[in-house]
């Protein structure tokens, strides 16, 4: 080492104007890359969400659903869903959801009436707010938020993995796939999907026989029908119990219907689902609804094939994985 004794002043005055050059560069790289956090801090709180940011390894999966393609993490930490039939199917997978709507969740899934799980809103209104606080990694939406999509792309990816009511089975499946592919769980699915058509065969079987049959609900003491095509077709589309009248659908609502319709229509069996005990309230019992001569009359009625299905499996939850094999058990009971 020379000492700076021995260089000439114009040598020092060199050096010197070298060692601020330095400390400049040092400062300007350390401003740059502070710039850089910084940015990267504002996107996170208000910029287009990223996928992968709390993705297991970063690792990303894209995911095609009915309203386009997004890139969402593998195996995401934290999850928010709006759809009961999903929050079924991760529970039948061993997954939890972060954040719910506030309803009326049925016993399967009761660990999510508890006040401490994170609540996103009702079923069809989402709260913004509480979701961009929660900072989730993927929301997952169907129906009756498919209208929020875009807002809630904005805060994080989100998938609307609907159910599409014209070919329910096959769609149930692609939804299920996807849950598998973005929880990298799908050989536990394909497990699962193959026990539900197991099911499906069985009933199928038995089906042929089983006369015509009607899907009506209660609600307030009116009746209103479902037929193939609609959404509890599961009994018609996939289960092969043949209809008793061709039945208008909407959406997600059926046909009104009078006492005198069953009458003249005359179902081999009755399979009721009570909208007021599902949504919690207040109305007279689907069974009391029923009680009259018209009904009576049916053949259904007379030979004890009147099915009264558990309203929140049908009306509430929908495709699952644990709960359509309990909907296809019910209606083989039927039989």
């Amino acid at each position: 080492m020379r000492l700076l004794a021995n260089y000439p002043a114009g040598h020092l005055s060199t050096i010197s104007s070298e060692k601020s050059t330095v400390k400049m560069s040092f400062r300007t790289a350390l401003g740059t890359v502070a710039a850089g956090v910084s940015l990267l801090a504002l996107t996170a709180c208000g910029g287009s969400p990223e996928a992968g940011a709390n993705a297991a390894d970063g690792k990303t999966v894209e995911i095609t659903h009915a309203q386009g393609t997004t890139t969402v993490p593998l195996k995401p930490e934290t999850v928010y869903t709006f759809d009961l039939g999903v929050l079924d199917s991760m529970s039948a997978l061993d997954l939890t959801a972060d954040g719910v709507p506030e309803t009326k969740y049925p016993e399967a899934l009761a660990k999510y009436n508890d006040k401490s799980v994170t609540k996103i809103g009702s079923m069809k209104e989402p709260d913004f707010e509480a979701i961009s606080n929660g900072n989730p990694d993927l929301i997952i939406i169907t129906g009756r938020t498919a209208g929020s999509y875009e807002e809630l792309s904005k805060i994080a990816p989100t998938v609307d993995l609907s159910v599409d009511a014209t070919k329910p089975l096959d769609s149930f499946k692609e939804q299920a796939g996807k849950l598998g592919q973005i929880f990298d769980v799908e050989s536990q699915v394909t497990e699962k999907l193959a026990a539900i058509d197991t099911k499906i065969n069985d009933v199928k079987a038995k089906s042929a026989d089983a006369g015509k049959g009607l899907i009506v609900m209660t609600s307030g003491g009116e009746l209103t029908a479902y037929g193939a095509g609609s959404r509890f077709g599961l009994i018609h589309d996939v289960l092969g119990i043949a209809t008793v009248a061709d039945i208008k659908s909407e959406g997600s609502h059926g046909e009104s219907i009078s006492f005198e319709f069953l009458k003249t229509n005359n179902p081999d069996t009755l399979y009721v689902i009570d909208r007021d005990s599902a949504m919690g309230t207040s109305g007279a019992a689907a069974s009391a609804v029923l009680d009259n001569e018209l009904v009576k009359s049916t053949n259904a009625a007379k030979n004890n094939k009147i099915v009264n299905l558990d309203s929140n499996a049908w009306y509430m939850v929908g495709y699952g994985l644990n709960n359509t094999a309990k909907m296809i058990d019910e209606v083989a009971a039927g039989l």
